[in-house]
């Protein structure tokens, strides 16, 4: 029997829909997005008048749904921006991670349909703060995506009783040569991936997350992207990197069933029950080295991909999208080692930004990708490709893996009644 978030009144009680007063919880800004709704019922007209509402969204607002098999931001189409943030659990006792998760998804519902949290950005009572923070007040969905994950610190002996429910394929990556991790921007017990085409309402998302886990989780690392560098949606050029080329051709378009079943959603048989529909995440923040760059020649920028840098085309091709040839690359070309033909059919999918975040003290960009991948076995997918690529890839010369976390990403929410993590969470 699955567990209920606690103080979740039971569907037809006579506690449903009942006014009470607020918890110490919900006053601090940490309660269940339902019981804010009907502790703050009086206030909705003031809610209102700041330009946002518990109601519909404005009309012709673009909304992605946020029910379903699959988690939404996976294979939906990929929006401009990105607000990514780990987190890591800061109590011991599971009563409390359960409504952590039951809070949130309730929150991310409201929020992916355009709505504010709770009675929005004016309190009920003078004495609280308000159920939203208000910056997103007024502007539509922005196709707002919200994907959550599990770490594998989340399963560690001794937490929450979860060890025997860690995935197999929930793997800490090896030491790859080269690498040179920071561990401010590594791990996390959870995580939550925000993408939207506006950013504001991307931020928006992870601030409310983020206030509602207070006393419960708090962000460990977060990052801002920006320009999209891979595509899911076939017939589009792919966006370009920061070194100006175009990478993920060969992406899994979000429309290919067979392929998202054979490479990206975790089946029945793969194990265990409660990842059936999900995936599994590797984050990956890796370093540009941006002015060695743009001091290169073009040909050993192109030698470097295998592409021309204009069109994206392979080497002895004329489109971007034309099938490469690999022997006719050089040996140690990113496309050459990285094409799923050189891995033994290898793939994932891939939903990669860019991010600048200031300089490096040196006066040098600190600039690069922010990788993320979903695929159905990281086992079968990024550590056999990465090994290979960390070998011998020549675009090693130009970047550096600075920050490194992987996530099992549990299936879609699939109704009013199911929250995040739910099947895991079971007694």
């Amino acid at each position: 029997m699955s567990e209920t978030p606690p103080d979740e009144p039971p569907r037809g009680s006579a506690r449903e829909g009942a006014p009470r007063a607020p918890s110490r919880r919900a006053l601090l800004g940490c309660g269940d997005a339902r019981l804010a709704v009907a502790a703050a019922a009086a206030g909705g007209g003031a809610a209102a008048a700041l330009g946002g509402s518990s109601g519909a969204p404005a009309p012709g607002a673009e909304a992605v749904p946020f029910h379903g098999t699959h988690q939404a931001g996976i294979a939906t189409p990929v929006q401009d921006r990105l607000h990514f943030a780990a987190f890591d659990v800061t109590t011991g006792d599971r009563a409390q991670l359960v409504r952590l998760l039951g809070d949130w998804t309730r929150a991310a519902e409201r929020m992916t349909a355009g709505r504010e949290i709770g009675g929005g950005a004016v309190p009920a009572l003078a004495e609280a703060p308000p159920d939203d923070t208000g910056e997103a007040a007024g502007l539509p969905p922005s196709r707002l995506t919200l994907t959550v994950g599990f770490g594998p610190s989340l399963f560690a002996e001794g937490r929450f009783g979860l060890a025997a429910r860690r995935p197999a394929a929930l793997v800490d990556l090896p030491a790859f040569p080269g690498d040179a991790l920071e561990a401010a921007r590594s791990g996390g017990d959870l995580c939550v991936q925000a993408c939207a085409d506006d950013p504001q309402v991307a931020v928006h998302a992870i601030r409310n997350l983020a206030r509602i886990a207070f006393g419960t989780a708090a962000i460990r690392w977060s990052q801002l992207g920006f320009g999209k560098t891979s595509s899911t949606t076939p017939g589009t050029q792919t966006p370009r990197n920061l070194f100006g080329f175009k990478d993920g051709t060969d992406n899994i378009a979000g429309t290919d069933t067979a392929l998202l079943d054979r490479h990206v959603w975790v089946g029945a048989d793969d194990g265990p029950a409660w990842m059936a529909g999900g995936s599994y995440l590797v984050a990956r923040r890796i370093s540009m080295h941006i002015e060695v760059w743009d001091r290169s020649p073009l040909k050993d920028q192109q030698d470097v991909f295998g592409r021309t840098k204009g069109e994206g085309a392979p080497y002895g091709k004329t489109r971007e999208h034309d099938r490469p040839d690999l022997a006719a690359l050089p040996p140690d070309a990113h496309v050459r080692l990285a094409h799923p033909a050189a891995n033994g059919g290898a793939r994932m999918l891939r939903r990669g930004y860019s991010y600048t975040d200031g300089t490096d003290g040196l006066g040098r960009l600190d600039a690069g990708l922010f990788f993320l991948a979903y695929q159905r076995d990281i086992r079968r997918a990024f550590i056999p490709v990465q090994r290979r690529l960390a070998r011998g890839d020549a675009l090693n010369e130009y970047i550096q893996h600075v920050g490194s976390a992987v996530f099992a990403v549990p299936p879609g929410v699939r109704d009013t009644d199911d929250w995040w993590g739910r099947e895991l969470m079971a007694a």
